[in-house]
């Protein structure tokens, strides 16, 4: 079978599938523009293409998202027309769609099966546009129709996908009716092998200071330090925290920039933001105990779970993150916000403690509480591993679950494109 894999930043979620794909028999390509010439890996034929246009100047707000999405499937599907005209006809065509580059493949390919990554809707209800009213103070009528406009590129890809795929109930219950009966969750999957407890771990700090499971490790990551996954909680409850727990260590992995959400304001950061609203409570020999590490490679990362005495994980009702999932993998004791993506992988007191995302003294009370029982952690943690290796561990489950949605999907009949 010839399998065609679309992404922005090939692999992405592709990354165990398509070489399992390989290994399966099966003929895989990917059209990304993250490379630059034509490459191999893992068995899976990688061809780069060029995006090309920009944004038309003086656009309507409301437009400019799907535009940059029209010009990224209008370059997608010049490489596709010429990979036709070579003689290719994939049989499957996997893609996250989220940058909209599948937009017009089935104008290309109209017998190929489409499946797509299905990875949010974006909603309109409070729950998702004024989850904190701290930073929904100026949610308007406009604010309701831009994020609807940004459900364009959903809309017009449910009309040719044949089935979806999402990691977790949750970011499937986000999209309409009309999906659910072509949605399967399966998580993309976690190396539990790879990502386990470690009593040896080493975090090296830099400056001969170098952090292992003997020490008191509070760890909070992001991909980018930002409201969304609940950084200003954490850091407004950090100047208690440190009072508290005299001896702890705070390590925080995360960026400057902004993955969700609206940026900062004045062209700052939202790291600097909280930093300079707490750091006033804080003396200078408490914050040398802060220690902010940025963006991490992979391993370094793994070191500092593996080292966390409790790991702090909060977020709005949003994408689930994969640090949540592998700090339990790796056996950390969790305390996470009680929000509803959570609560579909962590139980209280069976997996992890839960606290209202909003209320910082609970955050504190339930952190040092958790802090002062090593038995309960240990509890937590064993069990928060075991659910991880039971329900989304990569090679005995979750990658089986993708296996066969290709394999159903290659099965259906092809929906056509649609005037």
């Amino acid at each position: 079978m010839n399998i065609l894999c679309i992404h922005q930043n090939f692999p992405g979620q592709y990354k165990h599938l398509a070489p399992e794909l390989v290994r399966l028999g099966h003929e895989v390509t990917a059209l990304t523009p993250k490379v630059k010439e034509p490459t191999t890996w893992n068995g899976v034929r990688i061809l780069p293409y060029p995006i090309r246009g920009g944004s038309t100047k003086g656009i309507h707000p409301y437009l400019m998202d799907f535009e940059t999405k029209i010009l990224r499937g209008v370059s997608c599907c010049n490489a596709a027309l010429s990979l036709k005209k070579d003689g290719y006809t994939p049989d499957v065509i996997l893609a996250h769609h989220g940058w909209g580059e599948s937009l017009f493949l089935k104008d290309v390919w109209p017998e190929a099966r489409l499946g797509l990554y299905c990875e949010l809707y974006h909603r309109t209800t409070p729950d998702f546009l004024s989850f904190d009213p701290e930073f929904a103070r100026g949610t308007t009528l406009r604010d309701v129709q831009r994020i609807r406009m940004k459900n364009l590129n959903n809309r017009m890809h449910e009309e040719v996908m044949d089935a979806g795929i999402s990691p977790t109930r949750f970011q499937a219950g986000s999209f309409p009716e009309a999906w659910q009966d072509r949605l399967t969750v399966a998580h993309d999957g976690i190396d539990t092998g790879l990502v386990a407890p470690n009593p040896d771990a080493r975090l090296d700090l830099g400056g001969g200071k170098v952090l292992t499971r003997d020490d008191e490790v509070i760890t909070f990551i992001n991909r980018n330090l930002e409201p969304y996954r609940g950084y200003h909680i954490f850091m407004r409850a950090l100047p208690e925290i440190l009072r508290r727990r005299p001896n702890a260590q705070i390590t925080l992995i995360g960026g400057d920039e902004v993955s969700y959400g609206a940026k900062a304001p004045d062209g700052q950061s939202w790291k600097q933001i909280f930093i300079d609203e707490v750091r006033g409570q804080i003396s200078d020999a408490d914050w040398a105990r802060v220690h902010f590490l940025g963006r991490v490679p992979y391993g370094r990362y793994l070191s500092m779970i593996q080292v966390s005495r409790v790991h702090v994980y909060l977020t709005y009702p949003f994408v689930l993150s994969w640090s949540l999932l592998e700090a339990m993998s790796a056996g950390c004791a969790i305390l996470a916000s009680d929000t509803a993506p959570v609560r579909e992988a962590l139980s209280e007191d069976e997996t992890g403690w839960l606290v209202d995302f909003f209320d910082r003294a609970a955050l504190v009370d339930r952190l040092c509480a958790l802090l002062d029982d090593p038995q309960t952690r240990a509890r937590l943690g064993a069990a928060a591993r075991a659910h991880i290796r039971k329900t989304y561990d990569l090679r005995s489950h979750c990658l089986p679950l993708h296996v066969d949605w290709v394999q159903r999907l290659a099965a259906l009949a092809p929906r056509p494109p649609r005037d």
